[in-house]
């Protein structure tokens, strides 16, 4: 996180000189002392998010493809004069342990055409599709697999 911050710093500065850089890295390390101390950050939480970089963008990769899918399946319903959508509200249950990654399934779902998470409680989520079609890959999405690759491992609160 103390790299992100400084980062965020010499990008928003626009250059890299010796005073920006000190300005920067003092800056970071108060902005990090910050998070850490009122945010619940911790330099743990920085190594789980370092081992976990492949899976993220895997994670990110597998976002990417499902949203293009989806277009694919809803364009034609958009364009068709005579398509007619059969939606539905479909409750799924997940397996997933952390809020964080039930809440970035939920957020994943609804970023894909075609679907949206109406709500989230404990661990189900309502899901409203634009046709019964779309209700058909929603459990054991490649989502939720992902995410409880990435929830391997995690440190236990």
């Amino acid at each position: 996180m103390f790299v992100f911050y400084f980062l965020v710093w010499v990008i928003f500065n626009g250059q890299i000189t010796l005073e920006i850089t000190v300005f920067g890295l003092v800056i970071a390390a108060g902005v990090y002392a910050f998070s850490c101390k009122f945010m619940g950050w911790s330099p743990a939480k920085d190594w789980f998010l370092l081992k976990k970089c492949g899976c993220l963008a895997f994670y990110a990769g597998i976002l990417i493809v499902e949203i293009i899918k989806a277009n694919m399946a809803v364009i034609p319903m958009i364009v068709s004069a005579n398509t007619e959508p059969d939606p539905v509200i479909v409750k799924v249950r997940t397996k997933l342990q952390s809020k964080t990654a039930r809440v970035l399934l939920a957020n994943s779902i609804t970023l894909t055409p075609g679907t949206i998470t109406v709500s989230l409680e404990g661990d189900e989520l309502t899901i409203h599709c634009l046709d019964r079609s779309f209700s058909d890959g929603i459990v054991d999405s490649s989502f939720e697999k992902a995410l409880l690759k990435l929830e391997e491992g995690r440190e236990k609160k």
